[in-house]
């Protein structure tokens, strides 16, 4: 298993900050947004330690099979060695996380 990549994807989304782990991301066919898909999450166990944030992002994403996120919401994708602890943070609450300027809506 070596041999797949592993991408560390982190985006925006209502005011959050996600970070997610998947083995594929690329341009999606759909004009302005990246695709990602097969995402990752630590086998479900029969452990007494749960990570709540990962229990949260599987329930999300259970039906998933590929996100399409608009490029402006990707902060930042990575191709990492391993996979770390999943996050879902406010990106208002003192994070450097800008999202890309996008124009003012019309009124």
């Amino acid at each position: 298993m070596r041999n797949q990549k592993l991408y560390k994807v982190t985006f925006l989304h209502l005011g959050k900050c996600y970070e997610l782990y998947a083995r594929h991301v690329a341009s999606s066919n759909l004009w302005g947004f990246t695709e990602v898909g097969d995402l990752v999450f630590e086998p479900i166990g029969e452990g007494l330690v749960v990570d709540p944030t990962e229990e949260r992002l599987r329930e999300e994403f259970k039906d998933t099979r590929v996100l399409h996120l608009p490029m402006q919401s990707v902060v930042r994708i990575e191709e990492v060695d391993r996979k770390g602890a999943l996050a879902i943070r406010d990106a208002a609450d003192g994070q450097k996380v800008t999202p890309f300027p996008m124009p003012p809506r019309n009124r």
